[in-house]
């Protein structure tokens, strides 16, 4: 991208959930509010803007990042997976499943951010202990949960994903 003046905008052109997008951005527009204010993409909450609650959580490249912490501008040209791209179309994916079934949500306003780090760790981590679990989620805050359907959703996906469980 080119250089662009603090006030003027420029061309942001994204592959968001596989699928290419253009957008204009001003420097200083969060990454999280260009996926939701541009893309329409308002699956990505916006909690604390400063990288601590984990709510804005999205892949960038496959990793997991916080969208509050990046520039729209910073990630020009990248790849990034969103909770609107977890699922296949009405098909839930095994996390989302597992989180249906384990209880791992309740007001649902974290839930977008743990899925998609719970998303990248497993990829890293494919058979993790409760205590690795924990650590991971130690990154994120939920106000409504003791954390233990969440952890149990991590892990009983986990043992699916593995083959270990039907």
């Amino acid at each position: 991208m080119d250089k662009i003046a603090k006030n003027q905008t420029g061309e942001v052109t994204l592959t968001v959930n596989g699928r290419r997008y253009e957008g204009q951005a001003q420097p200083r527009t969060l990454l999280v509010d260009f996926l939701r204010h541009q893309l329409k993409l308002y699956g990505t909450h916006v909690g604390c803007e400063h990288g601590i609650c984990g709510a804005c959580t999205i892949l960038l490249n496959g990793q997991a990042v916080r969208s509050c912490t990046l520039y729209a501008v910073q990630v020009d040209g990248e790849e990034i997976e969103t909770i609107e791209g977890l699922s296949d179309g009405e098909m839930l994916s095994v996390l989302q499943k597992s989180f249906q079934k384990h209880h791992g949500l309740q007001c649902g306003f974290c839930t977008p951010g743990i899925l998609m780090s719970s998303e990248h760790f497993l990829k890293e981590t494919p058979s993790p202990s409760e205590e690795e679990v924990r650590d991971m989620l130690s990154g994120h805050i939920c106000r409504c949960t003791g954390y233990e359907g969440i952890v149990r959703s991590i892990l009983d996906a986990a043992a699916i994903l593995r083959g270990d469980q039907p």
